[in-house]
Parts: structure tokens; sequence; C-alpha cells
């Protein structure tokens, strides 16, 4: 059972809570995503996960979920200049998430001028990642109808400035912001709530789930890590990323080494070297999240591991933080948003 409450955010996506399950390479299993939903917040299907990660035909990973909830759900899409290959491969996804009904799309990275055109032409809704102001405001001029603000906490590739500090920087915009970074407890949900952020994006809480299908040491290692042990590293993408700490990590070193640097820089060379870097870190980020055996321990995660403790189910992440908001975000009903086939009897509350 979830309590409904009332945001800008849970208008525009249909749901009960203002909680997003982010969309993470290569977390985003099917199952995490779909429970989420079910619970009443909004799991987001990231493509290359489903596709690459797990093997499966996006239109039919979409309707896999489907099978578990009827919830909406959303769509990242990543923008990328580097192909006309990848633009149309991602044109063909969007077109499919439409087919499908899905009417939320995160996007990341340029310009999402193109998706918001084609998704709105739909009667969709686009939010889009930005770190500060002048990409915000690039997000505005493409039309888009909400902003992800990702803050220093944040897993992956966090932004330079505190939560408070970013929402004061873009909240003369007009649009409703999504706050992304360090937030992994109840208490810390209600606080940017009280902010005046209109949501919240959790990553690193919904790896340590039971829907998860990230590795058991992946999971630990998030439980037993504090604020202290998340580093910069820029051996995965050429750009900072946010990872734990790990004897793995330290042995290889944080920096990229002196021709890497020289090679991002150039304005020639930079897009060879991009393209080299993500085929890189799509292959070490698959290989590491699902090995067991915790042999190579490459794992994203923010700093919002110095409130988790535990793995719990999804649901349990959604509850609880709805229950925190309601000290100052009345709710507006109630609504049961169990799967039939779902028993959630044993789940805390």
């Amino acid at each position: 059972m979830s309590i409904a409450l009332d945001t800008p955010l849970t208008r525009d996506a249909g749901i009960d809570v203002p909680l997003i399950c982010g969309p993470m390479y290569p977390c985003s299993n099917l199952e995490l995503v779909a429970a989420a939903s079910a619970a009443g917040g909004l799991g987001v299907v990231q493509p290359v996960t489903l596709t690459y990660v797990f093997g499966l035909d996006f239109r039919e990973g979409l309707r896999a979920i489907r099978s578990i909830t009827d919830r909406p759900i959303g769509m990242n899409a990543l923008i990328e200049a580097s192909s006309d290959t990848y633009r149309k491969r991602m044109e063909t996804w969007i077109e499919i998430a439409l087919e499908e009904g899905v009417r939320f799309f995160i996007t990341s990275l340029g310009k999402p001028r193109w998706i918001v055109d084609r998704v709105a032409a739909a009667g969709g809704v686009v939010y889009h990642d930005v770190t500060e102001r002048k990409w915000a405001e690039k997000a505005v001029d493409s039309g888009v109808h909400g902003l992800i603000a990702v803050n220093r906490r944040a897993g992956g590739h966090a932004g330079p400035q505190p939560a408070q500090q970013l929402l004061d920087e873009v909240a003369d915009l007009g649009l409703p912001v999504v706050c992304a970074g360090g937030i992994g407890t109840p208490a810390e949900f209600a606080k940017v709530l009280s902010m005046g952020y209109a949501g919240v994006q959790m990553g690193t809480r919904f790896i340590a789930t039971e829907e998860c299908r990230a590795s058991a040491p992946y999971k630990r290692a998030i439980v037993d890590s504090g604020e202290e042990d998340i580093v910069l590293t820029e051996r995965l993408t050429g750009v900072p990323v946010a990872v734990i700490n790990t004897p793995y990590v330290q042995r290889l070193g944080l920096r990229a080494g002196p021709l890497a640097r020289r090679m991002l820089r150039g304005r020639k060379t930079k897009h060879w070297m991009r393209s080299l870097y993500a085929l890189r870190s799509a292959w070490t980020l698959k290989r590491t999240a699902y090995d067991e055996d915790g042999n190579t321990e490459y794992w994203q995660a923010g700093r919002s591991v110095a409130g988790i403790d535990s793995v719990v189910p999804a649901a349990h992440v959604v509850n609880a933080c709805a229950e925190a908001a309601h000290a100052f975000l009345p709710p507006t009903r109630e609504t049961d948003t169990r799967s039939p086939d779902a028993d959630n009897s044993g789940a805390e509350s």
C-alpha cells in the first residue's frame, strides 16, 4: 500500500510517490524497474542495459516489465552526436517505447530538442539531466518539461555543486526540478522535498535492493561503505566518475594517463578517445557489476552509501520515503500498487 503524494513530478509522470528509480548502466534490470513502478514510484528503463547487458530485444524487455506491472515506467535517452548509427538506434528505441505506452523520458547529454518534439507530439514529457545553470538554460531552450539536477553527491558522473546551491541556480527557470545525488534515506528524501524539489531520483539506494541483479559483493560494498569511501576516477570514462574506493581502484589509480588526457583535450582526437572510453567502460561495468566472485571491484556508487545499511525490497524504499514526506507534503489518497502476483507481506514498513 502506497500513499499518493502531489508534486509536479507525480503529475507529469502519473505516479504516486515523487521518487524515480534512476536509469543505471548496467544495473537497471527489468525486475528492478518494474518493482519501483509497482510500488508507486517511477522505474526508468535504460535501453543499452536491456539490450547489451541482458540480451533482450527492446520491445520484448518493455513487455516483460508490463507483465509484472501496468504502472507507468520511464525511458532514458542518452543523446550522442558521436555517430549516425547511434542516433538512429535511439530514434528506434524511442518509437518503440512510445508504441508500448511509455510517456516519461529522461534525456542526458547534448540538446534534447528532437526528442522533446517527438515525445510531446505523442503526449509525453521530457526531463533533462543538468549539472549547472548553463546546461539547464539549453534544456529550457529545447522545450523540456522538467530538470534532473545532478549534484556533487551523485554516483556516476556527478555534478560540481551541492543540492541546495544547484536548486537555487535553476529554480527561476520555471520548471519542476528533481534532486539527483546523495539521497539514500527517507529522512534525506523528505529534506530535499522541503527545499522545494519536485521529487528525487535515487540510483545507489536501488542497487542495494532485492530486485536488482547486481552481484552480492557489489551490494555488500554499498552497505559497508561510508561517504569517505567514494572517490572520483578518470580511469573509467576519461572524466571523473564516482566509484567505491576498493583495493582494485587504488591499484589502478584515479588519474587518466598523460597520453589519454592530452588526446581528450585535442580537437581532433577527443572524439576518438571518448568512443574508446565508452566501449571500454561499457564492457568493464557489465563484467564487474555481475561478478559474484568480486574479483574486479569496479563499482559505481554515490555518497548516499552513508545512509544505506541493508538490502531491502524496492517497495520498502518507495513506501518509507512516502511516509517520511507526510510532515510537509500531505497525502492525496491511498493506493494499492502491488502487482496481483506479488506478495509483499514480508516487506518492512
